[in-house]
């Protein structure tokens, strides 16, 4: 499995799953989920609200994950998932990873072979960049073993230097 850094705007990935770092609502809102369900189109809301509705009633739980079709964007699914607020009290370092696991496995499931991921809960929840960013590459790099021969290519997008910085340093420390 190929993984890589681009300092970008993920809506506008081309690969076959983008993943979103959604709320639990999956309705959208602010950052990466926002951006997401604005590029995406009137028909990401009505997947997101299908899968509320049939798979999801009361939310998608932290740490989980489902993909739905990817409306406008230039991707077959978006794949959400649901990222820990950091506290500085508790350690939610196993859900962050489990966003990263559970997305690859539901790509692996759709049958996806590319992937982009944005920086999972480093945003509005507060995760530190080089912390998450960590998380992010020992966790896909752990499961290459389990879907490097269904999935070829993982690419973090980076919305900033800063955040392409903290991949680039997790991916050589790697």
């Amino acid at each position: 499995m190929d993984i890589t850094v681009t300092q970008g705007d993920i809506t506008t990935a081309r690969v076959d799953a983008v993943v979103n770092a959604a709320n639990s609502s999956l309705m959208g809102g602010g950052g990466v989920d926002g951006a997401i369900h604005r590029a995406a189109g009137p028909e990401l809301l009505a997947a997101c609200k299908k899968a509320r509705a049939e798979l999801y009633p009361d939310g998608l739980p932290r740490g989980e994950a489902v993909a739905t079709e990817a409306g406008n964007l230039d991707a077959e699914w978006v794949i959400h998932t649901v990222g820990p607020v950091h506290a500085k009290t508790i350690d939610h370092s196993d859900v962050l990873a489990s966003c990263y696991r559970e997305s690859l496995r539901e790509a692996r499931r759709v049958g996806a072979r590319s992937v982009a991921f944005p920086a999972i809960s480093a945003g509005v929840y507060g995760w530190p960049m080089d912390d998450a960013t960590r998380i992010a590459v020992e966790t896909v790099r752990s499961m290459a073993a389990e879907v490097g021969g269904d999935i070829d290519t993982v690419t973090f997008y980076a919305f900033d230097e800063r955040a392409a910085a903290a991949f680039g340093e997790a991916l050589a420390a790697s």
